[in-house]
C-alpha cells in the first residue's frame, strides 16, 4: 500500500489509513509538510448539502433517477449528500419524500450515501423565487410533519419574514431540524430574529436573499454580521471571489456547495429542474429569461477553485467536507480519523481526482 498526504483533523500526516467494516481503524505515519514530498493528498470524501439532480436525472423525478444522480457526483468526490428538492405542488413533494425515505435506507453500490433531504421550498417568498418554480405558500406545521414522517428531512430553507414562520422555525429547530435563511426579501433585523428563534444557516449565501447595503444590511448583512454556519456556491459564476472572501472571512463554519442539477456531468442542452426546463451553457445552467438555475459545479471542482482563490488545501478541504459534516451534527463524517466512516478522496498534485471510497467502498468511478 503506497503512502499518502493524509489530512487529519491534527494536521497532515504522511503515511497509510487503514479501515475495517467500512470505517477508518488507524492512520499510520507520522507528521509531515505535503511541500516536502510529492505523494498525493488524501483528504475526507466531500459532503454537499444542496444536490438538485446530475447525469441527466432531476431529484424531482423520482426513484427511478437516485441512483443515477449519487453514481454521477461519487465521480467527482462526492461521498455522502442531501437530496434536495424543487417548490412544487404538495403531492408532488410528499411522493418524491416518500421514495427518498426509503433510498436513504440504503446505498447502492458504487453510489455516495443519502444523509437525507434539504427541503428548499416550498417555504419561500414568492417575490424571490430565483429559479424555483412558482409553488411557494406559507409553511403549516401540520404539513411539514406530514413530510416529516416520509423521509428525513435534515434542513429546511425558509423565508423568516413571511407570516407565521417565526413560529415554525422555533418548532422545527427544536426538533432538531436544521433552519436555513433562504429566497428571501427579509431584512437585517428578521434574519437577526430568525437566528435568535434558532435559524441555524443560510441557502446559498448571497443568491435569491435581500443584498447588502450600508443603510439596509438585509439578509446577506444578517449572515456576514452572526451567522456561524452558511452554505456558498463555489463556482466562480454564482459569487464574486471577493464575495467569497468576505464570507469565508466573516462566517467561521462556511460550508461549500454545489446546488447542482441534472446538468451536472452532462454536456450542453436542456435538462429539467423540478418543473423547469434549463439550458446548460457556457459553464452554467439558466432559465430561459437568463436566471442562474443552479450549478453544473462537481465538488472536486468547488476545492480547486477554492485554491484558486487563495485558500490552503487544508482550509479548502475543510469547508467541503468537515464543516458540513459538523452542521448537520454528524462527526463521524467529514474527517480522517479512526472511528469515523471511510470515505475518502484522493487527489494528484494538480488536485486532479484518482480515488474515491465510499464507506471502505473503492469506488471504480472512471468507469461509471
Amino acid at each position: 500500500m503506497s503512502e499518502d498526504n493524509i489530512l487529519t483533523p491534527q494536521g497532515w500526516v504522511r503515511g497509510r489509513l487503514l479501515h475495517q467494516d467500512g470505517k477508518v481503524i488507524a492512520i499510520e505515519g507520522s507528521p509531515c509538510n505535503p511541500a516536502d514530498n510529492d505523494l498525493p493528498y488524501l483528504l475526507p470524501g466531500f459532503i454537499d448539502l444542496h444536490v438538485h439532480g446530475g447525469g441527466g436525472k432531476d431529484i424531482m423525478q423520482g426513484r427511478d433517477a437516485f441512483q443515477t444522480i449519487t453514481r454521477t457526483h461519487v465521480r467527482f468526490g462526492t461521498t455522502s449528500l442531501l437530496a434536495t428538492t424543487m417548490t412544487a405542488p404538495s403531492e408532488e413533494i410528499r411522493q418524491v419524500l416518500e421514495q427518498l425515505g426509503s433510498y436513504a435506507e440504503q446505498r447502492p453500490q458504487g453510489c455516495a450515501r443519502v444523509l437525507g433531504v434539504h427541503l428548499e421550498g416550498p417555504y419561500i417568498n414568492p417575490g424571490k423565487l430565483g429559479a424555483q418554480p412558482n409553488f411557494a405558500h406559507t409553511a403549516l406545521l401540520a404539513e411539514v410533519e406530514q413530510y416529516l414522517a416520509l423521509a428525513p428531512i435534515r434542513v429546511i430553507t425558509i423565508a423568516p419574514e413571511v407570516a407565521g414562520h417565526d413560529g415554525l422555525i422555533r418548532e422545527l429547530s427544536a426538533r432538531g431540524v436544521r433552519m436555513q435563511i433562504g429566497h428571501t426579501l427579509g431584512s437585517y433585523e428578521e434574519g437577526v430574529a430568525a437566528l435568535a428563534a434558532g435559524a441555524t444557516s443560510f441557502t446559498h449565501l448571497y443568491n435569491a436573499m435581500s443584498p447588502l447595503h450600508h443603510r439596509e444590511p438585509g439578509i446577506v448583512g444578517a449572515a456576514l454580521a452572526h451567522a456561524q454556519y452558511a452554505e456558498l456556491i463555489p463556482d466562480l459564476l454564482h459569487v464574486h471571489p471577493g464575495a467569497m472572501r468576505v464570507a469565508l472571512r466573516s462566517i467561521p463554519c462556511l460550508y461549500c456547495v454545489t446546488d447542482s442539477t441534472a446538468a451536472a456531468g452532462m454536456p450542453d442542452g436542456e435538462y429539467k429542474l423540478g418543473s423547469h426546463t434549463v439550458t446548460k451553457c457556457l459553464g452554467g445552467v439558466r432559465l430561459a429569461d437568463g436566471t442562474l438555475a443552479g450549478s453544473t459545479l462537481t465538488m472536486d471542482q468547488a476545492l480547486r477553485n477554492l485554491v484558486k482563490i487563495g485558500l490552503p488545501l487544508a482550509e479548502a478541504s475543510q469547508r467541503l467536507s468537515q464543516c458540513p459534516a459538523d452542521y448537520l451534527g454528524i462527526p463521524q463524517r467529514g474527517r480522517l480519523q479512526p472511528g469515523s466512516w471511510a470515505d475518502s478522496v484522493r487527489l494528484d498534485r494538480a488536485l486532479t481526482l484518482t480515488a474515491v471510497m465510499v464507506e471502505g467502498e473503492d469506488i471504480d468511478f472512471k468507469n461509471a
